[in-house]
């Protein structure tokens, strides 16, 4: 009685043990998963952040009249200010457009043609949704019609190029995730099955003596859950760390990532570790409560 009871226990202690290490085998390769997954969420939401980032960075130049006044000029600028076309407005003055081609070109232009040739402007940076072809018609026109403004100076095909590319990566980022959702559902699924496989028997049993399939589901699901919980918390230090270094890399990267797309990514993270374990647990258990015993053994 003691030799079985010891053989028993060794065997108890085993099973435990492989149970063990299949939870850890689960977490390890949800988190993986769940970092390429969150580096992807992530992407998206810097490309998007990227796209306004350059958008707002193509100018317009208002070339100024000589003969605009001091008063008129601070009219103009106060009315430019409010449009929502604009992003922000600099005023640049002869004197330092002047100064600025001295320090790029190393010469003064003044010297050659004996005054200043350099005309005073605004540099406007667009809103997101005003940097296109036909926005900036419409802009053009409404600042052409300021009074004493000479010319109106932007790269339109620098411009269609800079839409026409970020429309195709932010094309390209979409199917990726899509494909890389798919393809996280079929890894886990596939871990969280070899999972529930070991203990198909145990599964056999409860259902023959009586329990119903939501009590028999319940433990699975309960532990499936937890290790979606510690996996998407693990991924999020992961993705926490990457980032960091990506701040101390690249300081000025500050400027397209923000505390909203962190917080997103973080809690898309935990949704995604929390649903797709849950998920693929249920289904699981599912497939091996409606087989018979000889089906368990056979597969």
């Amino acid at each position: 009685m003691y030799y079985i009871q010891e053989v028993m226990g060794k065997k108890s202690k085993t099973t435990g043990s492989r149970h063990g290490l299949q939870v850890v085998t689960l977490c390890i390769s949800t988190t993986m998963v769940l970092v390429l997954l969150g580096m992807v969420v992530f992407t998206v939401l810097i490309a998007r952040n990227l796209s306004s980032y350059v958008r707002e960075n193509l100018t317009v130049t208002v070339v100024l009249g000589d003969n605009m006044t001091q008063q008129e000029r601070g009219a103009a600028y106060n009315r430019l200010k409010v449009r929502p076309y604009v992003h922000h407005i600099t005023y640049i003055s002869k004197e330092q457009a002047r100064k600025e081609n001295m320090e790029e070109m190393g010469t003064d232009a003044e010297d050659f043609v004996g005054f200043n040739p350099f005309p005073a402007t605004f540099e406007i940076q667009l809103a997101d949704l005003y940097a296109n072809a036909d926005s900036i018609r419409q802009v053009k026109k409404e600042l052409l019609a300021i009074p004493k403004v000479a010319e109106i100076h932007y790269e339109e095909d620098l411009m269609d190029k800079v839409n026409t590319n970020l429309s195709k990566i932010s094309l390209i980022l979409l199917v990726l995730a899509v494909l890389l959702t798919f393809v996280s559902f079929s890894l886990i699924s596939n871990s969280v099955r070899l999972s529930v496989y070991s203990r198909r028997f145990l599964i056999h049993t409860m259902k023959l003596v009586g329990a119903s399939w939501s009590f028999i589901r319940r433990p699975f699901l309960r532990r499936a859950v937890g290790v979606g919980v510690v996996a998407a918390l693990l991924a999020i230090a992961v993705l926490g760390a990457c980032i960091y270094g990506l701040y101390m890399f690249e300081p000025g990267i500050e400027a397209i990532i923000g505390w909203e797309e962190l917080t997103i990514t973080g809690v898309a993270v935990l949704l995604f570790g929390i649903i797709i374990t849950a998920m693929c647990a249920y289904l699981a258990v599912n497939r091996f409560l409606k087989m018979t015993a000889g089906e368990l053994y056979r597969i």
